[in-house]
């Protein structure tokens, strides 16, 4: 059963269009963490402190929408030879949508486009045949773990090279643009119309 409000959003479908996008401030991460508590710590029983493992300030989110309702996110973390996606969580009310696929090929478009060959994860057992989707493969006979009262598979994902992957030989300007918007000119490509005459050097000169 729909209430009223979901009802009208069944009508109109660009209300539901599934959209992906990088978290920015710390607005996104709460809303990554209401997200994670609602699927992990409610729905898997999951306790606290293994949910929130002290990786997420340096890691990579994003952030799934269904219309404007945050409804997913995803996380992202480097490596010297591979990223690894993890900690996939859509609520429940848009489980019967593609969001879970969209925000996975985002999270792999990205790793390809910094330039990583290979994603890694831990997939549970259950949804093995989810990431497979995805051309994710177990990574060796048996190679299981178990944590947080799952059992988890071991899987890895060769990446496609990407033509304009980000490397020494970019822009620098490129490379210094926020995460993942890095066609579009950032605050500091503006900022190179400026002259190069630092304040600092004022300050010396002024014996302070």
């Amino acid at each position: 059963m729909h209430d009223i409000s979901s009802s009208k959003l069944e009508r109109n479908p660009k209300s539901r269009a599934i959209s992906v996008r990088i978290a920015r401030d710390a607005n996104d991460l709460m809303l990554v963490t209401a997200i994670r508590s609602a699927v992990y710590l409610a729905e898997q029983d999951c306790p606290m402190e293994e949910e929130f493992d002290g990786n997420d300030l340096v890691a990579a989110h994003f952030l799934g929408f269904v219309g404007n309702e945050p409804a997913g996110c995803v996380r992202v973390r480097f490596f010297g030879e591979f990223a690894k996606v993890e900690r996939l969580a859509v609520r429940h009310q848009h489980r019967r949508s593609r969001l879970s696929f969209k925000l996975v090929r985002e999270a792999l478009d990205y790793c390809r486009r910094k330039g990583f060959k290979k994603a890694y994860g831990h997939a549970q057992d259950r949804l093995v045949d989810f990431w497979a989707h995805f051309g994710a493969k177990p990574l060796g006979h048996n190679r299981k773990l178990t944590f947080s009262d799952f059992s988890y598979t071991e899987m890895v994902v060769d990446l496609a090279p990407c033509e304009d992957a980000i490397t020494l030989d970019s822009d620098p300007y490129l490379i210094i643009r926020p995460e993942g918007d890095w066609d579009r000119p950032g605050v500091l490509d503006l900022s190179a119309g400026r002259p190069a005459s630092s304040p600092l050097r004022d300050l010396a000169a002024a014996g302070r």
